[in-house]
């Protein structure tokens, strides 16, 4: 079982299963509000127990991202009616055992790094 928690404690998470590796997204949208790049994987919603307050914020019509309603961490991220939560590996306690699988949205990434790994990149 993996477990994770937010900067202050205030929210924590435990993952039932075992999870895939990790997708890393480069869009616009988690580049502000991660301040860099987004790490997460999906787990069915029932598989993810959350404890604290989370504050949910409908980031686009599609999707919506949980942060902590007292220190203001991004921990979660949920596809509107897909049943699946993803969490933020960030916020996972070590050792986890996972490791990055793929790239997305490669061609909104920042200018000012470049992708080192030899791992799948999906524009």
């Amino acid at each position: 079982m993996l477990t994770g928690r937010c900067n202050c404690e205030a929210v924590t998470f435990a993952v039932r299963g075992t999870p895939t590796d990790g997708t890393v997204c480069h869009c616009g949208q988690c580049r502000r509000q991660s301040g860099h790049v987004w790490v997460s994987t999906a787990v069915p919603s029932e598989d993810i127990e959350i404890t604290g307050d989370v504050r949910w914020y409908d980031s686009s019509p599609d999707a919506r991202r949980g942060f902590c309603s007292t220190c203001g961490a991004f921990l979660f991220w949920q596809w509107h009616g897909s049943g699946k939560t993803s969490f933020s590996f960030g916020a996972l306690d070590q050792p986890t055992g996972l490791r990055l699988r793929r790239h997305i949205f490669v061609a909104d990434k920042g200018d000012y790094y470049e992708i080192a790994d030899d791992l799948p990149q999906n524009p």
